[in-house]
């Protein structure tokens, strides 16, 4: 997953501690015979911590992503849980102090060589690189965070065909990703579900398909959304494909068929995706006809489930040939 490399970003006394005892071993390694001898060990000292600094904030800097490079189902994400104006700042300050810190320690030597004191210079630089680290030791903290958050997101093929499963709880929707897959999806962190998300895939005719089911997101109207779940509802937006809205007909879920229509109008109107509803639960003596689905299914019995994948499958493909003949 993209964001799997980013190793754990250290703070500024770690790395300061880090960068001043190699520093005083590459010092001990000297021989001092005279002031030259000398110099030259406290000129090693100041290069082997700089270095040390300026490779450790450079790399942090390297791990992360570019954030401009990412889908854009990654960035809306990343923007929602830890801001990504917030993450460039912060790693645009840790760059800058990794070139600073490399800079003077190059502008350092040679006031070494001429220098008849040069512990002192020495320790002038030290507690220059150490002013400088502190000024980005908050960068460093929320980089870690960010690090530690951004781990945790879905492992999702950004670019496979995706069908996005929707409806209030209870309607059968992990029993359809289940069936529609033919195995046990794989259950993923995502932000602000209550369960993690359900991925599945299944494959026709040499294509792989993505089946993601939502708990805590879709099932719900949005008008009891915060501003921050309607956000992570956006990033959903630049995964799907297709949109499966599924409808307990038997009202046995708890919910009643209007509160089911009235979502998936919000839903569609929040969408701009093509959508398919369904009645489920046709096995049931409550199951009740209803005019604004398309199709209905049992996913006790498996009745209509292999038709209603068939349709979303064509659905996928239409859109991927509306979409190809428009010119570019």
């Amino acid at each position: 997953m993209i964001f799997e490399k980013i190793h754990s970003v250290p703070t500024s006394d770690e790395l300061l501690d880090k960068a001043f005892r190699r520093a005083s071993r590459a010092r001990r390694g000297k021989v001092i015979k005279n002031m030259k001898s000398n110099r030259e060990a406290y000129e090693s000292m100041i290069l082997t911590s700089a270095n040390i600094l300026s490779d450790n904030l450079a790399n942090i800097v390297r791990r992360f992503p570019d954030f401009d490079e990412l889908s854009d189902f990654y960035y809306d994400l990343a923007d929602v849980i830890v801001g990504v104006d917030k993450l460039k700042k912060s790693l645009g300050s840790v760059n800058w102090a990794s070139e600073k810190i490399h800079d003077m320690g190059r502008e350092q030597i040679g006031k070494i060589r001429s220098s008849n004191n040069p512990q002192s210079i020495q320790k002038e630089v030290y507690g220059r690189m150490s002013s400088i680290m502190k000024s980005i030791d908050k960068d460093l903290k929320f980089l870690n965070e960010a690090r530690n958050t951004l781990r945790k997101l879905p492992d999702v093929d950004v670019d496979a065909p995706t069908i996005v499963v929707a409806g209030y709880p209870n309607t059968g929707k992990s029993s359809f990703v289940a069936l529609a897959t033919k195995a046990r999806p794989e259950v993923a962190i995502y932000p602000f579900t209550t369960k993690g998300i359900s991925i599945g895939h299944f494959t026709r005719d040499n294509i792989r398909y993505q089946v993601i089911d939502t708990p805590g997101l879709l099932d719900r109207p949005m008008s009891d959304r915060n501003d921050i779940e309607l956000q992570a509802i956006t990033a959903l937006k630049h995964l799907g494909s297709v949109l499966l809205y599924l409808v307990d007909a038997s009202e046995t879920c708890g919910y009643t068929v209007d509160d089911q229509k009235r979502l998936y109008e919000e839903i569609k109107q929040q969408f701009d995706l093509p959508m398919f509803a369904v009645s489920n639960k046709s096995d049931l003596p409550e199951f009740q006809e209803l005019d604004f689905v398309d199709m209905e299914m049992s996913t006790v019995t498996s009745e209509g489930v292999e038709e209603v994948v068939n349709n979303l499958v064509d659905m996928i493909g239409a859109k991927q040939e509306f979409f190809k003949d428009i010119p570019h």
